[in-house]
């Protein structure tokens, strides 16, 4: 790249992703000027794939979490600039032309750029309702990013300011119902540790009010029916979700063995936490 032409790290993290990585890579391998890949227990060929057909420089870690994870993958870029993604995502064509320009017309004037997440889901893009524009900062000037949030449900935190993009990230992270009921589950267990830790209580009027809340902002002012029957699930399941982590504040209150357990597991993450 010429002298007016930042370079670019692309960090990603991965398990056994060898049935989706090459969707992801191929979208970012004529951006990168290195790709950084930390994989963790990988046994189905992920590394094999990313080292030999693109190039990435492969970091073998333990598992630490989702934001700890990428905050690893952060400590190995050596490029001016960074971009984050995930194995089960692509930058469009768009995106990628956008983002091109913008390193080489604009990156001097910020410290980030984020752009819009677009998810595909039952057989279509969905691009209303709760699911988008989901606006995501994935790009930003190496040493002024950082990984923040809970341990997995991450955030990136940027010194400085932020251009918006207006292209899209495409995003595969559910390819069937099954595998997106599941999430409920995964995502209760970390809302109600984020929420003991708070001390929150459990609430009549919260659980009643944020489900309805939840489908009304979702199906009606963010327009979620011009999706069709996807966006109306998208509603339903999402109030659902809602109604099943504040209903977890009402077990964990009420139920002794559920309580003992879920503060054992607490412990020992806590616990593994101090230790990393």
């Amino acid at each position: 790249m010429s002298e007016t032409f930042p370079s670019l790290s692309v960090s990603i993290i991965a398990h056994n992703e060898a049935a989706i990585i090459r969707r992801c890579l191929d979208s970012v391998k004529d951006l990168a000027d290195e790709i950084i890949l930390v994989v963790n227990d990988c046994d189905d060929g992920t590394d094999t794939i990313a080292q030999e057909e693109y190039g990435a420089r492969v970091i073998y870690e333990t598992w630490h979490g989702h934001r700890d994870q990428k905050n690893i993958a952060l400590q190995h870029v050596t490029k001016d600039w960074v971009l984050c993604v995930d194995c089960d995502e692509e930058l469009s064509g768009a995106l990628q032309d956008e983002i091109r320009a913008f390193l080489k017309t604009l990156a001097k004037d910020f410290s980030g750029a984020s752009f819009p997440r677009k998810n595909w889901f039952l057989g279509r893009w969905i691009t209303h309702g709760d699911w988008y524009p989901d606006r995501s900062l994935r790009l930003f000037k190496n040493g002024s990013g950082k990984w923040a949030g809970s341990r997995e449900h991450d955030s990136m935190r940027v010194e400085g300011s932020v251009y918006k993009l207006k292209h899209d990230l495409h995003h595969y992270s559910t390819p069937t119902l099954t595998s997106q009921i599941g999430k409920i589950s995964y995502f209760s267990d970390i809302f109600l540790q984020r929420e003991i830790d708070k001390g929150k209580k459990f609430s009549v009027l919260g659980i009643i009010f944020r489900p309805f809340w939840r489908f009304v902002r979702g199906y009606f002012l963010r327009l979620g029916f011009l999706d069709g029957f996807p966006g109306f699930y998208i509603a339903i399941v999402n109030s659902f979700s809602s109604f099943v982590r504040h209903s977890r504040i009402y077990e964990y209150e009420t139920t002794p063995e559920v309580k003992a357990k879920f503060d054992q597991l607490r412990a020992e993450s806590l616990h593994r936490g101090e230790q990393e």
